[in-house]
């Protein structure tokens, strides 16, 4: 298990996941899913012409081109995307897609994102240690915008600086933390990730990240990361920017 110490740590980013550590998941699968499934078939006819549609319809086909063989048209595409959502897989065509949808329901008001009592409070206390925040998420960066720009909290991005999604990699891909901190200019142990995710954390592990786990309701814990019951159970221990040369990564 890690048991890097975050007291003595420097950490100077936390890098959060969101399904299972800011937001429960049931939100995602239960309303966010649904909602872009329902409206998907109608949003590529409409949109028809927007550039943004046409290239993930694109990429869409070159990925089914690739995998099976097989040349889609635009119903073809669609039917691919709808099985995309039911077995939730990480396309960034179609996490772009859901972004623009879900678009709409946020601006409506159709729903707030969710998000755990304790997030805000940890998010404050973060920033007011002068430590930096982003997300990371498989939702794209516009996705991930709407949720905490409209969550149940209020506007939440004042406190993140930064986000990424799948055009860094897949989460359980070591490279993409790899991008991640190069895209900081920050040494990997001055980043604390934050996730329900033991694959994923493993992989930001061997990136050279600080890895802890959040671990929710419905969470399965990890045997190789430190767990924490919040984010404010976290925040408590980590501390901000301030001279302090951190020991060698020494692995699992």
């Amino acid at each position: 298990m890690d048991k890097t110490p975050l007291q003595s740590s420097l950490i100077r980013f936390v890098l959060l996941d969101i399904e299972g550590t800011t937001t429960d998941v049931q939100f995602v699968h239960k309303v966010l899913f649904p909602y872009s499934a329902e409206r998907l078939p109608d949003f590529v006819r409409q949109q028809a012409d927007n550039p943004l549609v046409r290239e993930a319809l694109q990429s869409v086909r070159e990925t089914i081109s690739q995998e099976e063989g097989r040349t889609l048209n635009e119903a073809g595409c669609v039917q691919t995307l709808l099985d995309w959502i039911a077995t939730d897989r990480k396309h960034t065509a179609l996490k772009q897609l859901q972004g623009m949808i879900w678009k709409t329901g946020f601006e409506r008001g159709d729903y707030r994102g969710h998000v755990y009592d304790d997030v805000m409070r940890a998010l404050q206390n973060w920033q007011m240690k002068g430590v930096e925040l982003g997300i990371y998420s498989s939702g794209s960066v516009q996705a991930q915008k709407l949720l905490f720009s409209h969550s149940e909290a209020g506007d939440l991005t004042r406190y993140i600086s930064r986000y990424f999604d799948t055009q860094m990699g897949a989460k359980k891909d070591v490279e993409s933390y790899r991008r991640i901190v190069t895209e900081l200019d920050l040494p990997p142990l001055e980043v604390l990730f934050l996730s329900d995710i033991e694959a994923e954390l493993d992989a930001a592990r061997l990136a050279g990240l600080l890895a802890k786990q959040i671990v929710r309701e419905g969470t399965t814990p990890s045997e190789r990361h430190e767990q924490f019951k919040d984010l404010l159970a976290v925040e408590k221990l980590t501390t901000g920017p301030r001279s302090e040369v951190l020991p060698p990564l020494s692995g699992f």
